[in-house]
């Protein structure tokens, strides 16, 4: 089982912002914005790509519910979504909020926040959820 699987099964910790039997949605420990979220299937894939067609599209319709309550929850033009990353084999989505292209450089500083910081994002985007 892979760290992101562990996550979702709550076995390690994490900030939630969204779930469902299929996918589960988790504030990013290095976020680029407030609000900065991933997007994962609970079933471990690698490859965003292999997923199954009608599972890929449940995952994008679920990752647009996170999105809208992103942008209702930290207002910006846009929540970016990106498909990145090679560090953990399991396929997952970044949900960041963004105002102009420079918001979602990955190069750019982390924010450091506290644990009270990072649950009271969660707190508003569960609660935009609704």
């Amino acid at each position: 089982m892979d760290i992101f699987s562990k996550i979702a099964a709550g076995e390690i910790p994490s900030y939630k912002c969204a779930e469902n039997d299929k996918f589960y949605a988790f504030l990013d420990i290095n976020p680029l914005a407030k609000g900065h979220t991933l997007v994962i299937p609970r079933r471990e894939v690698d490859y965003f790509f292999d997923l199954e067609d009608e599972e890929l599209g449940e995952y994008q319709v679920f990752a647009k519910r996170v999105a809208a309550a992103i942008k209702e929850a930290f207002p910006c033009k846009k929540v970016a979504q990106v498909v990145l990353g090679l560090e953990v084999p399991h396929a997952h989505i970044h949900l960041i909020p963004m105002n102009s292209e420079a918001d979602v450089d990955f190069r750019k500083e982390k924010l450091h926040l506290t644990p009270e910081e990072f649950e009271q994002i969660a707190a508003k985007i569960r609660a935009a959820m609704k």
